[in-house]
């Protein structure tokens, strides 16, 4: 497909669910905060059982949601990403330099008088895409295995470096500037079992899916007939997703809308400045479409798995700081979705790719 071609022709290509997707996103959300509100004890009741702090509903739409995306990757493609340091360093410097930075100031700029909202918003600052970024670039046809590469990247640095930023952003440079300390107590091993199973589960299934699948029936069985059928999968797990995070906090969200709308205003703030600037740096840099936009979500996501069980771990599930971990995702799903289609409608605005982009989903023609 031409970097050219209007998002008007490839709107014309989508299957009816792809086509709609912010009207399904929009419903799931309406739904999940009805049934938040209006069945009693159902928050309760879905929270109950948990997987590394995460309800455990979550966490299966999760697995859902990424074991298709991960299943189409060509893993025997990955060796040129690896090998794209105009992709990897920027990557790496987005991700943990710019990122915690950026929510630290502005989690102080805008909630300076609420300490555990604050304090909520740096940490999900810290916590790194490593989920739901590979459906937004999926959809905005970025380069799967490009995002696969940089969301394994980012998982390994959350395993080595989350506790330390959360140390630094939260204790030593509040104390160095004068401002109120926090302390963090996490443990690596919640880290990277938080890693293991929301990245590390689905990324097996996906592979081994592609390796048998390739084995038994050949590559274009696979690509023409197994991924067509298994690809709405992808966004089934992430409607179901949706309905159940805002089912779990619909009566917060609803009974406290002011402290919502404090917590929302730098989440747009920041997934804004991450991602267009991310974006525009994968220009200056020389980077194709693909690869520029896949650079954007990567660096513009958070990992609000991880945030939320951190945030409950540490400071209680009805804190302050948990509720300003779950608003991260509630307001990143509706913008990143608006921005899927920036993303879509920028590519007129790059060259042709210097390498093959990934080839288009038969589900999505």
């Amino acid at each position: 497909m031409s970097a050219a071609e209007p998002e008007g022709n490839l709107a014309g290509r989508l299957s009816f669910l792809d086509r709609y997707l912010a009207v399904w996103i929009l419903t799931a959300m309406a739904a999940g905060l009805g049934l938040g509100r209006l069945v009693p004890g159902l928050g309760d009741a879905l929270s109950k059982v948990t997987v590394t702090g995460v309800s455990l509903p979550i966490a299966l739409g999760l697995l859902m949601m990424m074991y298709p995306v991960l299943a189409k990757v060509r893993y025997d493609h990955l060796d040129t990403v690896t090998r794209d340091r105009r992709l990897l360093l920027p990557s790496l410097l987005l991700n943990w330099v710019v990122g915690p930075a950026l929510m630290f100031a502005l989690a102080w700029l805008f909630l300076p008088d609420l300490p555990a909202y604050r304090t909520g918003l740096i940490i999900v600052g810290l916590a790194r895409c490593i989920a739901m970024v590979i459906i937004w670039n999926d959809l905005a046809c970025g380069h799967r295995e490009a995002a696969a590469v940089l969301v394994a990247l980012n998982s390994v640095f959350q395993v080595i470096a989350f506790s330390a930023l959360g140390w630094f952003y939260l204790s030593v440079l509040p104390g160095r500037l004068g401002l109120a300390q926090t302390g963090l107590d996490v443990s690596v091993w919640e880290i990277a079992r938080s890693v293991l199973i929301f990245l590390g589960i689905p990324l097996a299934a996906g592979y081994l899916t592609r390796r048998i699948g390739e084995k038994t029936k050949g590559r274009a069985w696979y690509e023409s007939t197994l991924i067509p059928r298994i690809g709405p999968f992808a966004l089934y797990g992430l409607l179901f997703t949706i309905v159940v995070l805002f089912a779990l906090q619909g009566d917060a969200i609803t009974s406290r809308p002011l402290d919502v709308v404090r917590i929302a205003l730098p989440l747009l703030v920041y997934f804004a400045l991450m991602w267009a600037g991310s974006m525009a740096l994968g220009r200056a840099v020389g980077l194709d479409h693909p690869r520029a936009t896949t650079l954007a979500f990567t660096a513009a996501g958070n990992n609000f798995e991880l945030a939320i069980a951190v945030a409950i771990a540490t400071f209680g599930a009805a804190s302050g700081q948990a509720l300003a971990g779950v608003v991260g995702p509630l307001i990143e799903v509706p913008v990143l979705i608006g921005l899927v289609h920036v993303a879509l409608y920028a590519r007129r605005y790059f060259t042709a790719p210097a390498l093959p982009a990934p080839q288009e989903d038969p589900a999505h023609a």
